[in-house]
């Protein structure tokens, strides 16, 4: 979520939360601003607003700067740390394992302060595929039990899966979902547009049994307003009954 209004919260924090509360979310999930604010203003403000923080996307705590890692999100009060491996990690199977091993480092690690690790994919995890075998496999295998999943749908799409069919697969291990649409056709150029707009089925991604807790909306590069935009990824999500938030849309009371 953060991701999509980082500039906004970055020039008002509190405002944005607020706007972002009284749309109806009922969470946020941190990006860049634990940098810019400190952690204690950042913890803060969420509460302030009457916002739960899902979740911290945050760099693995592994190698020399994990603990500072683990100190800034444990004063944040982030329980799951989300990040993900480089798409050059996914250039063959021990490019993957050596990635790995990384990310069960920071899980290690973080399992020490009472937190855990999620693992957010982008494209390269689904399109780089070895012996018939999707590259996103051979990592779920080499991962950690411990390493929770934050599945981006669209990116997941536009590899070459189905994110119905990933979301159905990856179960209980599954607990967040970034939840974006647009033409999904490419990674670098694509314009992202309001949820259900796009070219992705939310509906089935959406209503496959998972262990799913939260549908993080994220939208970049848009050409409408931020909050409009987010306004209507609002309405179509808790309107059609696909999420829930605090406030019932004004067109599903019609």
């Amino acid at each position: 979520m953060m991701y999509t209004v980082l500039d906004q919260a970055r020039a008002d924090l509190e405002g944005t939360l607020a706007r972002i509360a009284a749309m109806g979310y009922a969470g946020i999930e941190t990006y860049g601003l634990v940098e810019h604010f400190g952690p204690s203003r950042v913890r803060t403000a969420i509460a302030s607003a009457g916002l739960t923080l899902t979740s911290a996307h945050a760099p693995f705590p592994a190698g020399p700067g994990a603990e500072a890692v683990l100190d800034a999100n444990e004063e944040l009060g982030a329980g799951i740390l989300v990040w993900s491996m480089e798409r050059e990690e996914f250039a063959s199977p021990d490019a993957i394992r050596r990635g790995a091993e990384r990310v069960n480092e920071a899980a290690s690690r973080a399992a020490e302060r009472g937190m855990r690790i999620a693992y957010h994919n982008h494209y390269a995890e689904f399109s780089q595929v070895f012996d018939g075998r999707r590259a996103y496999e051979l990592l779920l295998e080499a991962l950690d039990d411990r390493v929770l999943v934050e599945l981006d749908a669209y990116w997941a799409q536009l590899g070459g899966a189905d994110p119905a069919d990933v979301v159905a697969g990856l179960g209980e291990r599954v607990r967040f979902v970034h939840v974006k649409d647009g033409p999904a056709v490419s990674y670098e150029d694509d314009v992202m547009v309001p949820i259900g707009e796009g070219g992705i089925d939310w509906s089935r991604t959406l209503s496959v049994p998972s262990g799913l807790q939260w549908h993080i909306v994220e939208l970049e590069r848009l050409h409408i307003d931020t909050f409009e935009a987010l306004r209507r990824s609002y309405d179509h999500l808790v309107g059609r009954g696909l999420s829930r938030g605090t406030i019932t849309p004004a067109s599903s009371k019609e």
